[in-house]
C-alpha cells in the first residue's frame, strides 16, 4: 500500500506547496492566522519544518546544523512541542511573505529530489525518538501545509480547500506508519490506564485499521481482534478535529465523524493519549 501511495504523496506535496506559497505571497503578513501567530509567523513555522526535513531525509542521515533544535527534538512530546515551535520561530527570523514562499518552494523541491530514489518505508527519527517512514514524513508536511493554509485562509478571508484524499495521507502514512514502527515518547504525558481500548478507523479514503491503546502503549491491532469503538470519518475533518480546529461535536453533528461500537464512551479516554498538538487554536464550531 505504501508503494502505491508513494507517487501520490509526492505529487500532492508538490501541488499543496504551490497552493500554500501562492496564498502566503498574496496575504497580509501581519494578519492573525491564529490567536498567537500572524500569517508571516505561520508561514515561517511551516518553512522551518521543511528546513528540518531537508536534513532529516538525507539518505544515510545527517545532523541538524542548529544544535539547540537537534538537542530538543528527541525529547519532545505532544505536550511540549509548542516549546519547540517557539524555539524554531525565534531562531528562524525571516518574515517576508515573498521570501518565505520562495524558500518553501525551494526546500520542498530539495526534499522531493533527495527522496526520489529512496525506499518510502525506510524509517527516520522523528520527534520524541519516534520512527516514521519517509512517506509518512512527506505526508506530515502535506498536513502542515493543509492545516496552516486553513489557518491563514480563515485569517484573511479567502477560500482554502482540504481535500479528503489529500488529508488521508497524514492518517495512513504518518500516524499509522509511526504506530507500525515506533511511537517513542512523543505521546507521553498522560497517566496510562490499565484498560485496553481498541478503535476501528474506517474511511472511503483509507485502508481499514484498528488502533489499540493498552497501558500507555499505542499499536496497530491484528485483523479480527475485538474492538470497542468504530469511528467512520472524513479524513479532512478528522485532522481538523485532532489539531483543535473543529470541535468533535460539530464534526459529529455534520456527519463527518460517526461513532458506534460496543463501548463508544471509551473514545474520549483513547483520545486523551492518542492526541496531537493544537498550536493554541481554540476549537471552532465551523
Amino acid at each position: 500500500m505504501v508503494s502505491q501511495q508513494w507517487p501520490v504523496v509526492r505529487d500532492v506535496l508538490s501541488d499543496v506547496t504551490g497552493r500554500f506559497a501562492d496564498l502566503v505571497a498574496a496575504s497580509d503578513p501581519d494578519a492573525l492566522a491564529t490567536p498567537d501567530w500572524t500569517v508571516a509567523d505561520t508561514a515561517a513555522h511551516v518553512v522551518a519544518i521543511a528546513s528540518i526535513y531537508t536534513t532529516l531525509l538525507v539518505p544515510g542521515g545527517a545532523e541538524l546544523t542548529d544544535p539547540a533544535l537537534a538537542a530538543r527534538i528527541p525529547t519532545v512530546t505532544v505536550d511540549t512541542v509548542a516549546d519547540l515551535n517557539d524555539l524554531a520561530l525565534r531562531r528562524f527570523t525571516e518574515r517576508d511573505p515573498a521570501a518565505l514562499a520562495a524558500m518553501l518552494r525551494s526546500m520542498v523541491a530539495t526534499i522531493l529530489d533527495r527522496t526520489a530514489g529512496t525506499d518510502p518505508e525506510r524509517t527516520v527519527p522523528w520527534l520524541g525518538a519516534s520512527k516514521v517512514p519517509v512517506a509518512g514524513v512527506l505526508a506530515h508536511l502535506v498536513n502542515e501545509l493543509l492545516i496552516h493554509g486553513w489557518d491563514i485562509a480563515r485569517g484573511v478571508g479567502t477560500p482554502w480547500s482540504v481535500p479528503p484524499g489529500e488529508a488521508a495521507l497524514f492518517f495512513e502514512l504518518f500516524l499509522v506508519g509511526m504506530m507500525r514502527n515506533d511511537v517513542g515518547s512523543v505521546l507521553d504525558g498522560q497517566p496510562p490506564g490499565d484498560r485496553r481500548i481498541a478503535v476501528a478507523f474506517r474511511s472511503p479514503h483509507t485502508t481499514p485499521v484498528t488502533i489499540v491503546l493498552h497501558r500507555g502503549r499505542v499499536t496497530v491491532g491484528e485483523p479480527g481482534e475485538p474492538v470497542d469503538v468504530r469511528l467512520s470519518f472524513d479524513p479532512a475533518v478528522l485532522n481538523l478535529v485532532l489539531f483543535g480546529r473543529v470541535s468533535r461535536a460539530r464534526a459529529v453533528l455534520t456527519g463527518k465523524l460517526r461513532i458506534t461500537g460496543r463501548r463508544p464512551w471509551l473514545l474520549p479516554a483513547f483520545l486523551r493519549t492518542v492526541r496531537l498538538p493544537t498550536n493554541s487554536v481554540p476549537l471552532s464550531a465551523g
